[in-house]
């Protein structure tokens, strides 16, 4: 059984390191204004993985970090998962030659499936399905707008399609140390067979503790942002639970 990837997250808002509640941008903390650097403190932690998003980017559409981000995978030596305003063949070819590990569609993946699959068989595992969710339905366009598809039936849609996993958010916990919504992440694996990587809420050590133990129902991994700026986990703490689960 493999374990569980604990992902550093790094939004980006006008250049700068940020964490917003419950998606809102309005509702952003800063945290720095150094993307690059924040990158490296993670790596010197020894996290191997990173979650970039470009906050910015999924209300305009289209790249408004690029500079930023390009700084980030310069200077991080493991792999960058980058997601935000991502909805083009050409934005996605970009990332990847940029040296972006896997590239993360979320409003795209309800309104164009198919621009989706055809990523996943030119993009063999590179390409991750942000599922965000708020009460159940998935939310899109920076979690302005809310669907009428459930989480569930969007995953579903793509259980053949290649996609390396499944980005689940519970929009109502982001940003807010809540705790994980283990219960929905868990389920949501357990009713695919996409690994999921479970995001929103992680408030502490507790977090990753319960979410290692389920790896072999299909949690691939796990993303963390205010928790780390805020002091309240230790990366490395958490890379090792993550490890020896």
């Amino acid at each position: 059984m493999a374990a569980l990837i604990v992902f550093p997250a790094i939004d980006l808002k006008a250049g700068q390191v940020v964490r917003l509640a419950e998606g809102d941008m309005d509702r952003a903390t800063v945290y720095g204004d150094d993307p690059a650097a924040q990158a490296l403190a993670f790596a010197d932690a020894g996290a191997g993985h990173l979650h970039v998003v470009d906050l910015d980017g999924a209300f305009a559409g289209e790249s408004r970090n690029g500079d930023a981000v390009r700084a980030i995978v310069r200077a991080f030596p493991g792999h960058v998962q980058l997601g935000g305003g991502i909805r083009t063949p050409e934005a996605v070819e970009a990332w990847f030659d940029l040296g972006v590990a896997r590239v993360v569609i979320g409003t795209a993946a309800l309104e164009r499936p198919d621009f989706v699959r055809d990523m996943a068989r030119a993009y063999p595992g590179g390409i991750v399905v942000a599922v965000d969710a708020r009460d159940g339905m998935v939310a899109t366009k920076g979690w302005a707008d809310v669907s009428t598809t459930s989480a569930v039936d969007l995953a579903r849609r793509f259980e053949d399609a290649g996609v390396a996993a499944l980005l689940f958010t519970d929009v109502g916990r982001d940003g807010l140390l809540k705790g994980c919504n283990v219960e929905a992440t868990v389920d949501l694996a357990r009713a695919v067979s996409i690994p999921v990587i479970a995001s929103g809420g992680v408030a502490g050590i507790a977090d990753i503790h319960v979410l290692a133990l389920h790896a072999r129902d299909g949690v691939e991994g796990v993303i963390t942002g205010r928790a780390l700026y805020d002091g309240r986990l230790d990366l490395a703490a958490a890379l090792s639970v993550a490890a020896s689960a």
